[in-house]
Order: C-alpha cells, then sequence, then structure tokens
C-alpha cells in the first residue's frame, strides 16, 4: 500500500479544506464547478480500465461468498440506507439523499486495497467487482426513485441520463482503452503499463474532484455545517452494522477465514466517486447531496483500515483454495 493510499482520509480533508479556503477567499465557485463532472469522469475511466471482466470466472469457485455479497449489497444494506434516512434524516432531505446514494453503491477500486491488507482472498474480491459495477448500473435509479421517495424529487428520465453520462460513458471509454492497448500493444503490456498508470491517477482526480467540489460550494458548506454533523451519527450506525452483518453471515455460511475477510471488505466498502459523480449530474441544483457525499469518505476510510486489522486472517490460519 502505498502512502498516497494509507494517507488517503487525510488527503481527502486537506483537499476539502483547501477547496473551502480557496472557496471563501477567491471567486472561483463557478470555475470550480465545470471542473467537478469532468474531473469525475475521468477517474471513473481510470477506475474501469483496471476491471478486468474476465476475473468474475474466479466467482464460480466460490459462489456461497459471492451470493452472500449480493445479497448484503444490494438487498440488506439498501433497506438499512433507507431506514437510516428516514429515520435520522427525515427533516433533511438533501442529506437523506446524499446517504441513500452513498451507500447503495459498493466499492469498486479500493476495497481490493484493503482486503489485501485483511489478508482476505483476492481471487473472489477481483470476481466481486464486474458484477457489483453492473448492478450499480442497472439498480441505482431504481434505488434513488423507490427508496429516496420525496426526498430525492427527481424524474426517471434525468436521473436515467446521469447514469449514463457518468457511469456508462467512462466505463465505455475504458473499455475502448482496453482493448485498444490488447490490440495495439498486447495483453502484457496493458497489464503491466496501461493497468498502473491508471491506477496512478486515481488519488490524484480524486483529490481534485474534492477540492473543486469544496471551492465550488464553500459557502455552501459553512452554512451547513450542523446539517453535516447530522449526518455523522447515521454514518456510524451503517459502519457498525455492515461489518457485523457480514461477520455474522460468514459464520452462519461457516466461510474460510480468507472469504470471511473479503466479504467483510466488499460488503462495507462504498463507492463514493460514483455516487459523487451521479448526484453532481441528477441534482445540480441541490449542492449539500455532493458536499454530503464528500464527507462519507472521511469516516469510511479510517473505518476500512481498522476493520481489515481487526478481521485480518491470522498468518498460518486455514485459507480456502477456491
Amino acid at each position: 500500500m502505498s502512502a498516497a493510499e494509507k494517507f488517503q482520509s487525510l488527503f481527502v480533508t486537506l483537499a476539502a479544506l483547501a477547496g473551502l479556503g480557496l472557496g471563501l477567499a477567491l471567486p472561483v465557485g463557478p470555475a470550480a464547478g465545470h471542473a467537478v463532472l469532468p474531473a469525475l469522469m475521468l477517474l471513473l475511466t481510470a477506475v474501469f480500465a483496471q476491471v478486468d471482466a474476465g476475473r468474475v470466472r474466479a466467482a464460480r469457485s466460490a459462489r456461497t461468498v459471492v451470493a452472500a455479497s449480493l445479497v448484503l449489497n444490494f438487498g440488506f444494506t439498501p433497506l438499512l440506507a433507507w431506514a437510516l434516512g428516514a429515520g435520522l434524516l427525515g427533516g433533511s432531505p438533501d442529506l437523506r439523499v446524499g446517504l441513500l446514494l452513498l451507500l447503495v453503491t459498493p466499492c469498486t477500486d479500493w476495497y481490493l486495497v484493503f482486503t489485501g491488507l485483511a489478508r482476505g482472498h483476492m481471487g473472489v474480491a477481483a470476481a466481486v467487482l464486474p458484477v457489483n459495477l453492473v448492478l450499480q448500473l442497472l439498480l441505482l435509479p431504481v434505488y434513488v426513485l423507490l427508496l429516496g421517495g420525496e426526498a430525492a424529487m427527481v424524474d426517471a428520465g434525468t436521473l436515467v441520463e446521469a447514469v449514463l453520462l457518468v457511469l456508462v460513458v467512462p466505463l465505455v471509454l475504458a473499455v475502448a482503452l482496453r482493448e485498444g492497448a490488447r490490440r495495439w500493444k498486447g495483453r502484457s503490456w496493458r497489464d503491466a503499463v496501461l493497468v498502473p498508470r491508471a491506477n496512478a491517477v486515481v488519488l490524484p482526480l480524486l483529490y481534485t474532484a474534492v477540492l473543486a467540489v469544496f471551492a465550488w460550494q464553500a459557502r455552501t458548506v459553512l452554512g451547513h455545517l450542523g446539517d453535516l454533523v447530522a449526518l455523522l451519527p447515521a454514518l456510524a450506525v451503517f459502519f457498525t452494522v455492515a461489518p457485523l452483518a457480514a461477520v455474522s453471515a460468514a459464520r452462519l455460511l461457516r466461510l474460510p477465514d480468507d472469504q470471511r475477510a473479503t466479504l467483510t471488505m466488499t460488503s462495507v466498502a462504498r463507492n463514493s466517486p460514483i455516487a459523487l459523480a451521479v448526484a453532481v449530474a441528477a441534482f445540480p441544483d441541490r449542492p449539500l447531496i455532493a458536499v454530503a457525499l464528500v464527507a462519507g469518505p472521511l469516516v469510511e476510510l479510517p473505518v476500512l483500515a481498522l476493520l481489515s486489522q481487526l478481521v485480518r486472517v491470522r498468518s498460518g490460519a486455514p485459507r480456502s483454495t477456491a
């Protein structure tokens, strides 16, 4: 794990503070606002360029943990997100939608890092990734429209257009990059050069997007600090309940230690870049939604770091051969 990845939460916080300072000191709001969506789309293209859909074959030898992951991510978690929003954020529709967008999008990138730290089953973790990605594309509009209720206040057409813009376009570009690299340079060059380069630009693009969001909405953040604090209890409940549910499911299913670690990390990590991109495109006049989504990783990343140690597979512990 690189220093940038290890201290990612700190760097996200510094980018947010720098954006706030810039936005309050200088009239850069409109320009920063125009930079947010392109930065996020480039970020997602870089993330998707690292996804090898062929890895999904690894799921065939570990169907139980993959099925458990899908049930937790696309059944249990959306219901939990709805309950937390209705119970704790009923008076703040923007925060409620932000929380929903964050929690119903399982991670497709950095959970792999934390799964490795926990010594989980990396084959299964990689196999779950493209499945999570495809299901997000299909189900995100459904979750927002059904579970967001009146708080969402967006028509289906606008939401679908936003998903197509910020998810499908980067995905198509990433597939074109991967296939172009494979045809012109070969599979080995693609895996040895393209994928590491794509990985190297992910964090800088994330920090750029965070800085731009906070510079764009500096005065909104300043005026809604109390609302953002109100988001913390909901996040605390989720990041307590989600790992407990994953560990309980692993014990019930008698999963090997490495698959238990993998299930925990894939069930807890969220995909804030995708959620943020959708929020910016679908809710351009409700900036607090985007601000809430940027605040999410500030809690999530330290939690993932702690979890990776708590569920870490001990040396010499039995591992599955899947």
